[in-house]
């Protein structure tokens, strides 16, 4: 006997099969997407070289001279003063790490990972003596064109 109870268990299942069988379609077809080409030792280390320049004009508060590490579509829209506005002055980073976890070769796209130590400029309180500087990781989107690494805002 057909009863509600059974249908929706039967819709329950069925639902859920068809979502595991949906994402499994899905997993496939994006492995197949990603190329995961091989970046050279050169462009490795020019890459990381780059990463470690542009933070280093972020933790010297010479955000113009970061914005030159942009794609050249990203300088050609946002000025460089544009550009330094949106950083505050109130806060100081360290750079610990870059790692470069992906790399597109069709695309010429490079995903990297920076490790950055980040604290207030000024301790207001105790709370933020006490809790120090903070680590945090964050990813990054770096495009090679003409011959270069840039930094892509669109991550």
């Amino acid at each position: 006997m057909v009863t509600k109870n059974n249908m929706l268990n039967d819709f329950s299942c069925n639902s859920r099969l068809f979502g595991k069988a949906l994402l499994g379609v899905l997993l496939v077809l994006l492995a197949g997407c990603i190329n995961t080409g091989q970046l050279t030792e050169t462009q490795r280390s020019e890459l990381d070289q780059r990463v470690r320049e542009r933070w280093q004009a972020l933790e010297q508060k010479d955000f113009k001279k970061a914005w030159e590490y942009s794609s050249p579509n990203y300088r050609a829209i946002f000025s460089k003063q544009l550009y330094a506005k949106k950083f505050s002055y109130a806060v100081e980073w360290e750079l610990t790490g870059v790692e470069i976890v992906n790399y597109d070769s069709v695309a010429a796209v490079a995903s990297v990972v920076v490790r950055v130590m980040s604290k207030p400029t000024k301790q207001t309180s105790s709370a933020s003596v006490g809790v120090g500087a903070i680590p945090f990781a964050r990813g990054e989107r770096w495009i090679f064109a003409n011959g270069q690494w840039w930094f892509s805002a669109n991550y």
